[in-house]
């Protein structure tokens, strides 16, 4: 299944943070659910020339309720946390002379600067005299070479994350105890939505807030349709009382084949006081400006117990200027309201079956034929009609799907 997966296209990835964010939790959920891309992991950190008995992994765990992995870094004694204080110039002079990818080396920077940056913001240093602490250690620069590896690998892709949890109480850190979440993680996170889901400690780590950052997750509503590619849980070392420690990243592609999906702009008023004749002239010059996929119409109460009609347009957004701009000149209403609104379409194409025009559409269920009514016209008798139009749109499907499976 995991080779399946790999050789799947993800668009999208979406990050649930059950429990929290940090840069163990995030590399952990993600070789859950892409476990190829563990060597090449493994190759990032090797480039860095840390300890030669350091022992790195990603093993499966559960809590009882839910299965996934743990990322784990094994640091041998006298390494990593025995030298707290690391200077943000120490790890990027290490990154740049490092015989790592380019665009691993570059994503890698990347977090790490975003990591010193908010450090310098919220202790009033200049950047080039930040060091770092916790995450100057082996295990967090581990975390942000794995992260680097695993994001470069599935590029380009879009980023989403449900409300993050804020925690509460303290942290001890380096500085001593600070409140959470740390000055680091707000700085990193501002503008982002948050939840207080009653589960006391640190839920979202700097190294974890800078990888989000980088990664520029969204946290509005996607209404594109997507297809669900597969699912990896990353467990944290922490337990709640209430919840599972994890983070979960789902992975998503295109849409299965017999759907198709885009966005449409939605253009809408209400017309009151313009003739039918006058209004279906309007209506027919729109249906013919470029960029109008739909025009309709239908009878509604106006103010007053007036008789009114709504008038609907559909239009790529790339012209929906124009369109409006259109609408306001053909009719006589004095403002619209629109929207951008996600479009799901099934497969479909043209086709000819004895002689006449057909679309056939591919539906979840199978395959259907709606003959195009223009080609009967010719065609007297309402008997006559409907026998054309049974075994045109009847040759169409079986032409698809001859042994109807």
């Amino acid at each position: 299944m995991a080779d399946d997966i790999a050789e799947l296209p993800v668009t999208e990835i979406h990050l649930d943070a059950v429990g929290g964010v940090a840069g163990d939790m995030f590399a952990a959920a993600m070789l859950d659910a892409r476990p190829d891309l563990w060597p090449r992991c493994e190759a990032a950190i090797a480039a860095m020339d840390l300890p030669a008995d350091l022992q790195i992994g990603r093993e499966p765990h559960g809590d009882g309720i839910l299965t996934g992995s743990r990322f784990l870094v094994e640091m041998p004694q006298g390494s990593g946390r025995d030298h707290p204080h690391t200077h943000w110039r120490d790890i990027r002079g290490r990154l740049e002379r490092a015989p790592l990818e380019a665009d691993v080396r570059e994503a890698a920077l990347g977090i790490f600067k975003l990591l010193a940056e908010a450090e310098a913001a919220v202790h009033g240093k200049d950047i080039d005299e930040v060091s770092f602490h916790e995450v100057g250690a082996v295990d967090s620069i581990v975390d942000i070479l794995s992260a680097a590896a695993i994001v470069t690998a599935l590029a380009p892709c879009i980023w989403t994350v449900g409300p993050l949890p804020r925690g509460r109480g303290q942290v001890r850190t380096a500085h001593g105890f600070l409140p959470v979440p740390a000055p680091a993680v707000l700085e990193l996170l501002k503008g982002y939505a948050f939840v207080d889901d009653g589960e006391e400690g640190e839920r979202i780590t700097p190294t974890g807030a800078a990888i989000l950052r980088y990664l520029n997750v969204s946290q509005e509503a996607d209404s594109t349709p997507r297809g669900l590619i597969g699912a990896g849980i990353g467990f944290g070392t922490r337990k709640f009382a209430g919840r599972s420690n994890i983070l979960r990243a789902t992975l998503y592609g295109p849409p299965p084949e017999y759907m198709a999906g885009d966005s449409v702009e939605v253009l809408r008023c209400e017309i009151d006081d313009q003739t039918a004749e006058d209004l279906a002239a309007a209506i027919d010059h729109l249906r013919a400006a470029p960029g109008v996929i739909d025009v309709c119409q239908w009878p509604v109460f106006g103010k007053k117990g007036r008789m009114g009609t709504a008038l609907q347009v559909l239009a790529s957004p790339d012209q929906a200027d124009e369109i409006a701009a259109l609408v306001l000149d053909e009719t006589m209403t004095l403002g619209l309201r629109r929207s951008t609104q996600s479009r799901m379409m099934v497969g479909r194409e043209a086709v000819t079956a004895d002689g006449l025009s057909v679309k056939r559409a591919y539906r979840p269920s199978g395959v259907t034929a709606k003959i195009e009514m223009d080609t009967l016209a010719a065609t007297s008798g309402v008997s006559a009609r409907q026998r054309k139009r049974y075994e045109a749109e009847t040759k169409a499907v079986q032409e698809h799907d001859p042994d109807g499976q």
